[in-house]
């Protein structure tokens, strides 16, 4: 069993936000504060957000103030990904700032310590030029919609550009763009994420495959853990868990709007 505590949630939210540094593209913006950083990508990226703040102590009224005009200098709502480790006292001071709960995730880790490798048939890496390819696959996915606009093919690209990361693509059995996913590695911790189905290959094996193929990759660098987040309750959670992911703690995203 692996147990949540203060050790274990600086290590994920560390890795998450040198995640969330890796996909904000150089022409966009990154502020480091209170333990983590926030990440301007566009205004309605799912990429924009503060991850990682409050676990190294109290987040100051300056700091919330700094965060605040951060975002909404630039047109986007405040948004924050919070670890329910974090300081109380950053909890409460969001609360008395009109912060309100959008979504929860769960964040799931698995111990990489006598894992096998098993065979992914289906899950290849993306080639360095299959950019569009990979962004679009992982698109339709994720949006549930053939056609995607300029902005959402950002989305993948911010990702795919990442330094060091892993990006993968499966296939269905006739050959056909089925999905993909990411993985990126800190501190031999394999961070899983930007995972995505084509809806019409959902439910035949695809996306636990995809974990496997990162698992494998993950072990082969030296990892010793593995993490993800996924939606309480979704098909993605279950998914994790039947490959020996544990759910260690949810984190709630905040937002205050414009």
């Amino acid at each position: 069993m692996i147990f949540a505590d203060a050790h274990l949630a600086r290590r994920m939210e560390a890795a998450e936000a040198a995640n969330a540094r890796g996909c904000a593209p150089s022409h966009r913006a990154v502020l480091e504060l209170a333990g983590g950083c926030a990440v301007y990508a566009s205004a309605d990226s799912p990429l924009t957000q503060a991850v990682g703040l409050g676990l190294n102590g109290p987040v100051s009224e300056s700091e919330l103030a700094l965060l605040e005009d951060f975002f909404r200098g630039r047109g986007a709502p405040v948004t924050i990904d919070l670890c329910p480790l974090a300081e109380p006292g950053f909890i409460a001071a969001l609360a008395t700032r009109g912060y309100r709960v959008t979504e929860f995730n769960n964040l799931l880790v698995k111990a990489l310590v006598g894992t096998e490798m098993v065979l992914t048939p289906r899950v290849r890496r993306a080639t360095p030029d299959e950019a569009d390819y990979w962004s679009h696959t992982v698109g339709r996915g994720f949006f549930e919609q053939p056609e995607l606009s300029s902005d959402e093919m950002d989305v993948g690209r911010d990702i795919f550009s990442m330094p060091g990361a892993f990006c993968y693509l499966t296939s269905s059995a006739s050959g056909e763009p089925a999905g993909g996913g990411a993985m990126a590695i800190y501190n031999r911790l394999a961070l899983l994420f930007a995972d995505s189905t084509i809806p019409a290959f959902r439910r035949q094996g695809l996306h636990r495959e995809l974990i496997a193929a990162r698992l494998n990759e993950a072990m082969a660098q030296g990892c010793d853990l593995a993490a993800a987040s996924t939606q309480p309750g979704s098909a993605s959670q279950r998914n994790y868990e039947r490959l020996g992911f544990q759910v260690v703690y949810t984190k709630a995203t905040l937002v205050r709007p414009i």
